[in-house]
């Protein structure tokens, strides 16, 4: 955890005591609740962590520096517009494993033209095809999918300029 991280949770138990003191019912009232949302929370928390450890065993940085690192090529943009289609679950689960691909080598292009891609839903496409139409779907899929890689070229040249990258 870094300092600010540290400050943070101070604050927030400091205040916490404050509310206990001044009136015990509403802090009562929100120490319920948030012990609800960590339990809430918890099972994805332990997936993410889970992800993390699975991928820090049979990820490695070379692995990583080969297919979506800076020399990757094609290669990469195959990875991360297919990966993208096919990740499941909910978004910020991703952000965690990304973050760790990306400390790794991962290309920042390559994150956001994977993170674009996620909005086409291979299960949702046969309903969208009967709401719409076979070509439009499709149409759709190929501009969304050119737009990742557009997304993504543009996002690295502007952290590139910007020097942040």
């Amino acid at each position: 955890m870094t300092n600010k991280g540290v400050v943070f949770l101070f604050i927030v138990i400091g205040l916490y005591i404050l509310t206990l003191l001044i009136e015990a019912e509403i802090a009562l009232n929100a120490l319920t609740f948030s012990g609800k949302l960590l339990y809430q929370i918890l099972p994805v928390l332990l997936l993410i962590f889970v992800l993390i450890f699975v991928s820090n065993l049979l990820i490695k940085p070379d692995w990583v520096r080969v297919n979506v690192g800076k020399g990757s090529g094609l290669r990469g943009w195959i990875v991360a517009v297919i990966g993208g289609i096919l990740s499941v679950g909910p978004i910020y689960v991703w952000y965690a494993l990304l973050k760790d691909l990306q400390a790794k080598g991962m290309r920042t292009a390559l994150i956001a033209a994977f993170l674009y891609n996620r909005g086409i839903k291979l299960p949702l496409l046969p309903l969208m095809i009967h709401y719409f139409g076979g070509i439009y779907t499709l149409i759709l899929a190929i501009y969304m999918t050119l737009f990742s890689l557009l997304s993504g070229i543009l996002l690295e040249k502007i952290l590139e300029r910007r020097g942040t990258l």
